[in-house]
């Protein structure tokens, strides 16, 4: 029976249950999967590459106006079939062999395309990188390209099967044709070999496919991190001094065209991008590069930053040894033209420098204990690392001075400077953090006592130090939280420099408003993200105890860099569990924040989880996100719920996430905010599961994906568990109106939990 279809009808899914093979009539068929595709003319049949997999491993769609011939298709009857039909069988054979050398030149490509975007990159910024010491300007550092290395594959296709392929056609075709003995169980067996052959080579071309997508994302990407705006970034810092600019132009033109071209790439990003190049361009060209107001009026603070170094030493009171190392230090890391350099001497500079300047903001940070009056410098020193006026790029210096006075952070709902949090633990607010040894301050007295560094009396004495608590912070936390949240670690250096300027710092600076805002986003779609699980009781009350969720939001300190990375430090304080979490941001976020606090909330569900559950976390017998996370990766290969593409994607994310399961929870975690929360399905069918069942989406959300075939069924299920938590509410309710006693807040907040 024939069957007809318009221009860019969709034929058959990917993952679709294949149930007849279908030859087509009239027209084309694009064959596409995630990296690639390929046609199918007239007499190809489709469904032959699914043939070892029951359901289909393309999404076919009508290229044109299609007409196709099913035949039905049952896996122990198809030697029956090619039996009955011998001109058939012949047919299918010549398709196969044309479907399969397509594969393999979709592979062939793609592995060219995987080697000739690395050496792009690498060249690109090898070139922009010598544009910078032509024209004397400190090159920035392309986030994660130290990352990026040539295309590795575990299990690559080897290269004797792609020579069976290559001619098997003409040499199988004719002997089957004129042999006089029955082919069809042969053609069988061929064409399940072919299937599986297939599948193979999409497994290595979804590897790669993610490979080139890494490296476009270093090329162009939304966050702006990227070789594009290296380059851009360039061009305008020399029309700034009017210094000739033609070859760098050049070379974005070049690199333009490049991009264009890069598939990987959506086009309404390079569209935006290419843009705002064009208006950048009309912009220095049509002002010459006017100062506006607002620059001018942040020149004003000239004068007041002049001299900033000698500011900071002088308010320190270091020691005369320290002050004269810093301020040569300093010295010789601003006569570095790059200072992303990894030689010996500009390592051991790096290394020398973050030494210093910890034991100089040490001793700053005791004295203005004692002194109230903190200069404006000094603050800038505190709160973003700032040393040098020079070092840091005349007007960053001044913007810095524009926000130090009045930083808008807000310890009080729990967003933190770094300062105001040391201040916090000195003043008896806050306890330390732990150390790189997850060991709190409690521990770390104990175990000095215990091997005999301190006595008893001692351990007692510090015990209660807010001085000794805050010493702890400043040598343990500080300097390697310090490290991590700026992200590329081969070149940390803490002070403020402006080569580490990647974006305008009024954009990407952290505040107290656009955290609460980020997390309110989360919060509005995950809602049960920061409660945690507690027991209530009060039989006076009339309830003899129940299990109630308490909302802890996290406290979030901002480190004194510009960085790329967040750090979900700890889970809770000590040892109770109704305590805030302790995340860590830079005060510069170079990245997208309400990403980077999708993915510290995903870091903060998995360690709270396995927090509760203990050392049986990972325990198929007690039911919980982390046990059946883990088990979903763990025997992902054996699961039949998930298709062959869905399988080979986990191992490819697996591959990336270097086989750890929380990293691959936390990236499961982002897209389900980020994408799913919005209606955009993106996980499988199985991860999807368990993130619904644990990390279930608020009402309105919910709402809004009734309308989804995807989430029927386990919105249907998550409504019948509620039902049954909210029907024993409405009796407890009864059960403490009858007594005569008020419904307690913590018995309300649990019913709205409920019913968010």
């Amino acid at each position: 029976m024939a069957k007809e279809y318009k221009s860019g009808a969709v034929i058959f899914q990917s993952g679709q249950r294949i149930q007849a093979l279908h030859m087509i009539a009239k027209g084309t068929v694009r064959a596409v999967y995630s990296g690639g595709e390929f046609f199918l003319d007239k007499g190809d049949i489709i469904g032959l590459s699914a043939l070892n997999h029951d359901s289909y491993i393309f999404t076919y769609i009508a290229s044109d106006d299609v007409t196709i011939a099913s035949f039905p298709y049952q896996e122990d009857r198809l030697s029956e079939l090619l039996a009955q039909k011998p001109d058939f069988a012949q047919l299918i054979m010549k398709s196969n062999f044309k479907q399969i050398k397509s594969v393999i030149e979709e592979y062939e490509l793609t592995k060219y395309d995987c080697d000739s975007l690395y050496h792009y990159l690498l060249d690109s910024y090898k070139e922009y990188s010598a544009f910078c010491e032509r024209y004397s300007i400190s090159p920035r550092l392309l986030p994660d390209l130290e990352t990026i290395a040539p295309l590795t594959l575990e299990e690559d296709i080897p290269q004797w099967l792609i020579d069976y392929y290559e001619n098997m056609d003409a040499i199988l075709l004719p002997a089957l044709s004129s042999s006089k003995v029955p082919t069809h169980n042969f053609i069988n067996g061929m064409l399940m070999k072919s299937s599986l052959d297939i599948g193979s080579i999409l497994s290595v071309c979804y590897m790669m496919h993610d490979y080139k997508a890494d490296i476009a994302r270093l090329l162009m990407n939304e966050n702006r991190l990227d070789l594009f705006d290296l380059y851009t970034s360039l061009l305008y810092r020399i029309g700034q001094d009017k210094e000739d600019s033609t070859v760098v132009s050049a070379a974005i033109s070049r690199m333009m065209l490049h991009l264009e071209s890069i598939g990987s790439i959506e086009r309404p990003l390079y569209e935006t991008r290419a843009l705002e190049y064009r208006e950048l361009l009309a912009d220095m060209e049509s002002s010459g590069f006017a100062v506006s107001e607002e620059k001018a009026e942040l020149a004003k603070n000239a004068n007041e930053v002049a001299g900033s170094l000698e500011t900071i030493l002088d308010y320190s009171g270091c020691e005369p040894e320290t002050a004269s190392a810093f301020r040569r230090q300093i010295e010789e890391y601003k006569r570095q033209i790059d200072k992303n350099a990894t030689d010996d001497a500009s390592r051991k500079l790096r290394h020398s420098l973050t030494k210093s300047f910890y034991q100089v903001y040490n001793a700053a940070f005791q004295v203005s204990l004692k002194n109230p009056h903190i200069p404006t410098v000094v603050k800038m020193f505190f709160l973003f690392g700032y040393v040098d006026e020079e070092l840091a790029g005349k007007e960053n210096a001044d913007y810095l001075y524009s926000i130090a006075e009045h930083f808008p952070s807000s310890p009080e709902n729990h967003v933190y400077t770094v300062y105001e949090w040391l201040k916090a633990i000195y003043e008896g607010r806050k306890e330390p953090s732990r150390n790189e040894f997850d060991t709190d301050y409690t521990a770390y007295i104990h175990e000095l006592k215990m091997t005999g560094k301190i006595t008893a009396e001692k351990e007692r004495a510090m015990a209660t130090d807010n001085s000794e608590k805050v010493l702890f912070e400043l040598t343990n936390m500080f300097p390697l939280v310090n490290k991590i949240t700026f992200g590329r670690l081969t070149t940390f250096c803490p002070v403020f420099s402006e080569h580490n300027v990647l974006k305008d710092l009024d954009k990407s600076l952290v505040n107290a408003e656009k955290i609460d805002n980020s997390l309110n986003e989360i919060r509005a779609l995950d809602f049960g993200a920061y409660y945690r699980e507690t027991v209530y009781s009060q039989p006076e009350k009339g309830v003899a105890k129940e299990q109630v969720n308490v909302e802890i939001l996290p406290d979030i300190i901002l480190m004194p860099n510009i960085g790329i990375r967040g750090v979900m430090w700890q889970e809770i304080e000590g040892k109770r569990r109704t305590t805030p979490a302790r995340m860590m941001l830079s005060v510069f976020q170079m990245e997208d924040l309400p990403t980077t606090l999708a993915r510290l909330t995903g870091e903060f569900r998995w360690e709270m989880c396995k927090r509760v559950q203990g050392a049986r976390w990972n325990d198929m017998s007690e039911l919980s996100l982390t046990s059946e996370y883990f088990d979903y990766i763990q025997f992902y290969k054996k699961n039949n719920a998930l298709t062959p593409e869905a399988k080979d994607k986990i191992k490819s994310a697996m591959q990336k996430a270097k086989n750890n399961y929380k990293e691959m929870f936390v990236r499961d975690y982002i897209t389900w905010i980020l994408f799913e929360g919005t209606g955009s399905p993106r996980l499988n069918k199985v991860a999807r599961n368990i993130l619904f069942n644990y990390c279930p989406f608020s009402k309105p959300v919910r709402d809004k994906l009734k309308a989804n075939p995807l989430y029927k069924e386990i919105l249907d299920r998550y409504d019948v568990r509620t039902a049954q938590k909210l029907h024993h509410m409405d009796n407890l309710y009864q059960k403490i109106q009858k007594g005569g006693f008020p419904i307690p807040e913590e018995i309300a907040v649990q019913r709205r939990f409920l019913e968010s």
